[in-house]
């Protein structure tokens, strides 16, 4: 009886089992469990819930712990439902596929895209850094031709076959008696010897600063030649500084995410450095190589630090003592090439009227004892820089400042004996430079350094050229060839990353220097580079073999920057001094009427309207530039602490992954110690039966 009322007391109203209370219970139960599972929103798309953002339950698909059959059901849904599209949401969607496209676009037709990605695999990453540096370089420079020939040699082509050339009448005849073109006959093979050294039928053409003259015609004031070559080349210097601080930001971003503590950058290599987007065997083998070298430099490094670690105080002292004498060393060696190019270039300047072949040797001998000083003196750099014991990075940093030190003030000693001889060593009273403000012998001396520059930039190329086939195809000839002690111990070259970094900042400082008076230089200098890449890559996978010890390839590109910035600030020292300070030649150029060629800037400034005077005052006033100070200011304190912040939690996060190690360590220790202890008893139940 009591079974059967408790099943008519479960009875409801409809003749259906359960009551209202157990129902609302069940029902609060399906929600609550519920929850636990991902929610979607089934009648959205994806890109509508990127939009409503977090403010729901619902989670994005790919996150969601479900299976893959499931979520294409759940997908398929999503699609089948049009969205209601925004002008604004159809705006940036299209912004974001264009900016894809673009990017996808440039990577595509990346300059020497697959080849640098073969170098990187077969000979790591510290080699490929060097050629990535010269690709920058190639850009840089043809990008710097283009922004030369529109603003200067374009506009220089139309106005001189329109206009009338202005002649100079206001100083001494004997300082306008300038006419670089041969008379009568010239026999065959002095064109050849013109190309070479940059005289004759090539002094005075659009390669040279004195063939842009002040050009005019009546009615056409609209474009000023000499306005147009000064500021060019300021904007020039302007845009390649741009160009090095964005690529070093680029670098000293990369240097500090993985040139820290080895630990964290095992771990990012062997669980984040592999490339998914790899296709084919042999894209796989090069990015399985790429990852042994880093690993390999990292495990060379750690091995030294530990060594270095474990000296005793008397070791400590031998070595330090032994760097310091081989810095000395180094230092003689360098002062002694030094002394050498300053005679060289002497006795080449008292030599100059030389004709035929002996007179281009005189012409060429700087840019000969230059090249023979900083081919002997960077061997001699790099051999001491070994016995110093320093560590992989660190030797080719120090080699690479040794050696650029040489190379930079090399061409500084250059300048310094052109500028003692154009000059009188200073002092324009003396009788050779009393009458024209510069010595009479360098009726143009603007060209004369162009052509210096540019003798130096084509005899680097020809030597090059010349190495590659005179010494290292047969070097690799007779080592393969031939087998004994001798061909075992030369054996086949290594690639020296650091003297052939130097070799392109040495080419591009050149340039640099003498873009000023040599406007074709950059475009010359981006055939140098095309041609000196593929000599680099032929020796490097013909003659050459990996080195024996690799080095970071993150904190040398930096390096590598840096260095080219000392080049940079080199450079604008002398088109500075040669802008502000120097008198112009009287008989040739475009500032051929100006005490100096920044003095075009104030006469053209008072040549303007009065609105825009006004303007260009008060940009250059007080009430401008106080504002604009202070708010740079806070810009770069923001940004400063920014960095810090950054800094900051990129220490502390390796800090944990330290001691998450050592966590995994110990713990591993206490399995080991307690799989010991357990198989102890098991064994010796083992032993008894």
């Amino acid at each position: 009886m009591a079974r059967e009322q408790h099943r008519q007391d479960s009875i409801t109203g409809d003749g259906y089992p359960g009551d209202q209370q157990s129902l609302r219970s069940r029902r609060a139960l399906s929600r609550m469990s519920n929850q636990n599972y991902p929610q979607f929103n089934w009648s959205s798309t994806p890109a509508e819930q990127d939009e409503e953002g977090s403010s729901g339950p619902t989670r994005d698909l790919r996150s969601s712990p479900l299976p893959m059959a499931l979520k294409r059901a759940v997908w398929q849904v999503q699609q089948m439902r049009v969205p209601v599209v925004s002008r604004k949401q159809r705006k940036t969607k299209f912004l974001q596929n264009f900016k894809q496209s673009a990017v996808g676009l440039i990577h595509f037709f990346s300059l020497w895209r697959k080849s640098l990605q073969k170098i990187g695999g077969n000979f790591g990453g510290g080699v490929q850094s060097y050629f990535l540096l010269l690709r920058f370089l190639v850009v840089l420079n043809f990008v710097s031709f283009l922004l030369i020939a529109g603003f200067v040699i374009i506009p220089s082509i139309v106005f001189r076959s329109v206009g009338t050339n202005l002649v100079n009448s206001t100083g001494p005849e004997e300082c306008m008696a300038y006419d670089p073109n041969p008379q009568g006959l010239v026999l065959f093979y002095t064109y050849f010897l013109d190309l070479l050294s940059g005289t004759g039928f090539m002094e005075y053409s659009y390669l040279f600063y004195g063939y842009y003259n002040t050009m005019m015609k009546e009615d056409m004031n609209f474009y000023n030649i000499p306005l147009a070559y000064l500021f060019t080349a300021v904007f020039y210097f302007a845009f390649c500084l741009i160009c090095i601080i964005a690529r070093m930001g680029t670098a000293a971003r990369v240097a500090v995410a993985t040139g820290g503590s080895a630990v964290g950058n095992y771990s990012m290599i062997v669980f984040t450095g592999w490339d998914y987007g790899c296709l084919g065997d042999q894209a796989t083998k090069l990015k399985q190589k790429n990852i042994h070298y880093r690993l390999q430099v990292d495990l060379e490094e750690q091995s030294i630090k530990k060594r270095a670690a474990a000296l005793t105080l008397y070791q400590k002292i031998f070595l330090y003592s032994l760097r310091v004498s081989m810095s000395f060393v180094a230092l003689g060696l360098i002062i002694a090439a030094f002394y050498g190019i300053f005679k060289a270039t002497n006795f080449s300047q008292t030599k100059s009227g030389e004709e035929g072949i002996l007179g281009l040797f005189f012409e060429y001998l700087p840019s000969i004892v230059i090249t023979a000083g900083n081919f002997v003196v960077p061997f001699l750099c790099d051999q001491i820089a070994l016995l110093e014991r320093y560590a992989p990075s660190t030797t080719v940093i120090v080699a690479l400042l040794r050696a650029v030190f040489l190379r930079l003030v090399s061409l500084g000693v250059l300048l310094f004996t052109l500028w003692d001889q154009i000059t009188c060593t200073g002092d324009t009273t003396k009788a050779d430079c009393k009458l024209c403000q510069y010595s009479s012998k360098y009726q143009c001396w603007e060209t004369r350094v162009g052509q210096e520059m540019y003798k130096l930039t084509l005899f680097d190329l020809l030597i090059n050229i010349a190495v590659l086939v005179l010494v290292e195809f047969p070097r690799r000839m007779v080592v393969d060839n031939w087998s004994n002690k001798v061909t075992q111990w030369v054996g086949r070259q290594e690639f020296v990353v650091s003297s052939n970094v130097l070799g392109l900042v040495y080419g591009q400082t050149v340039v640099w220097t003498g873009t000023l008076f040599c406007p074709l230089l950059p475009f010359i200098n981006t055939l140098k580079f095309v041609i000196l890449f593929y000599c680099r890559k032929i020796t490097l996978f013909y003659n050459c073999r990996p080195a024996l010890k690799t080095f970071r390839s993150t904190t040398s590109t930096f390096f590598f920057l840096v260095v080219l910035l000392f080049g940079w600030i080199l450079a604008t020292v002398v088109m500075v001094y040669s802008i502000a300070e120097m008198h112009p030649s009287m008989g040739c150029g475009p500032f051929r009427f100006f005490p100096n060629m920044w003095k075009i800037v104030p006469n053209s400034f008072y040549n303007l309207s009065e609105v825009t005077q006004e303007f260009l005052f008060f940009i250059g006033s007080q009430a401008f530039s106080i504002p604009l100070f202070a708010i740079s200011c806070v810009v770069m304190g923001y940004f400063i602490a920014l960095a810090s912040v950054y800094g900051k939690s990129v220490a502390l996060l390796r800090a944990q992954l330290k001691l998450e190690g050592r966590d995994k360590q110990f713990l591993v220790k206490q399995i080991e110690q307690l799989s010991q202890q357990f198989q102890i008893p098991k064994l010796h139940a083992e032993a008894q039966d």
